[in-house]
């Protein structure tokens, strides 16, 4: 089930809606006093689109501006069921020989030992799984978790080679002393004895990512601690005899592949009770990890966080449609008494004829006088000087 929510980064940052009530209020007062002009004057009151229109938009800029800065955030969420009695680890070798590679252009063991982990569990998707890190002891990076996100995340940015290098730990397998600075299988052992599974697992897995190089096995210990521990476990080697590791464009002199790697993954999977293959076996792996985890109830959880959608940025432009519609009509608007037609020229002879203007010559009556001043003084504040405008004692 997709399962979306909004949240708000910053809540508070709404209060700057709050701000759009000094401009409305400067609005509703304006609004009103030019009300009680017109009506003293006679002048027809402005329509409603004229006056809640811009009353709208000024509440529409504040709204929006404060959803901006409050900052919401879309966030999609998988729901799905994972099971509580069965939990997996991807455990993958760091030590420098997972450095090797088929010439300049090949890809490492590493990479390619990261690329089977994705596969193997995207092939998992109700069973949790972690990830540790092998070189002379056992690092976990990720405890068993449901999120298939967290656990690309923590594979590509967290798992590397020598990130820690061997020896730095302060956890050190039993007998691994003398050998800090190499490969040890025997460190595997502390999977069953050091709180890496959970006490509700009953099925737990093991994959173990390697090259199989290592001077020291301890094949007997490692079996001993899985078998008490109810661990299952997969061996995958990823080698090539012609795989070289590669500093500055050249081959290092002091590395050479070793053949008995197969036979050492072979002890080590006949002393847990497990299989052993090569990197090539990606469908016989996948069948095998199935059947030691086999099948179990499974319950709803909230897992994989998806894609987040911030919505500021789309928020706070469309804030400007209102502000230009607001704009747009201030500039376009005149009132009806602006499009009456004006009252007929002077007659001819007289001194408006000669090029001559005296009050009221463009108005034939007194009352169209009055309507003409009205008209001066409403248009007062959209012009820069208005026509000046005398009444004689003739207007009642």
């Amino acid at each position: 089930m997709l399962l979306v929510t909004l949240e708000f980064l910053t809540p508070r940052g709404a209060l700057l809606a709050l701000l759009v009530l000094l401009p409305l209020a400067a609005f509703l007062a304006v609004s009103r006093r030019a009300t009680r002009v017109r009506s003293a004057l006679g002048v027809p009151d402005l329509p409603d689109s004229a006056r809640f229109v811009p009353l709208g938009a000024v509440v529409a800029v504040g709204v929006l501006l404060g959803l901006a800065a409050a900052q919401p955030l879309l966030q999609r969420t998988s729901e799905r069921k994972v099971r509580s009695d069965a939990e997996a680890y991807v455990v993958l070798d760091v030590s420098r020989s997972m450095l090797a590679r088929q010439g300049l252009r090949g890809t490492m063991r590493i990479e390619r030992a990261k690329a089977e982990a994705e596969r193997l569990r995207s092939s998992l998707p109700n069973v949790r799984v972690g990830v540790a890190s092998l070189t002379n002891r056992v690092l976990p990076h990720l405890f068993p978790s449901a999120d298939e996100d967290v656990f690309r995340t923590t594979l590509q940015k967290a798992v590397g080679v020598d990130r820690p290098a061997p020896g730095t730990g302060f956890i050190i397998a039993p007998g691994q002393v003398g050998s800090r600075n190499t490969t040890s299988f025997t460190a595997l052992a502390g999977l069953g004895t050091q709180g890496f599974f959970s006490p509700e697992a009953k099925r737990r897995v093991v994959i173990v990512l390697t090259d199989g190089e290592s001077p020291e096995v301890g094949a007997g210990r490692v079996g001993a601690s899985f078998r008490r521990a109810g661990i299952q476990a997969v061996f995958v080697r990823f080698w090539g005899a012609g795989e070289r590791v590669y500093t500055n464009g050249s081959a290092e002199p002091q590395y050479r592949p070793q053949p008995e790697s197969r036979a050492i993954l072979a002890s080590l999977a006949g002393a847990t009770r497990g299989r052993a293959f090569d990197e090539g076996d990606v469908a016989a792996v996948e069948r095998q990890v199935h059947a030691d985890v086999g099948t179990g109830p499974a319950q709803a959880v909230q897992a994989d966080r998806g894609s987040r959608l911030p919505l500021a940025p789309y928020l706070a432009a469309v804030a400007f449609l209102p502000l230009g519609l607001l704009l747009w009509r201030r500039d376009r608007y005149r009132p009806s008494a602006a499009r009456e037609p004006r009252p007929p020229s002077g007659r001819p002879g007289s001194e408006r004829s000669r090029g001559k203007r005296r009050p009221f010559d463009d108005m034939s009556t007194p009352e169209e006088g009055a309507t003409s001043c009205t008209w001066n003084l409403l248009s007062a504040g959209r012009h820069r000087r208005a026509r000046p405008c005398r009444l004689s004692s003739r207007v009642q």
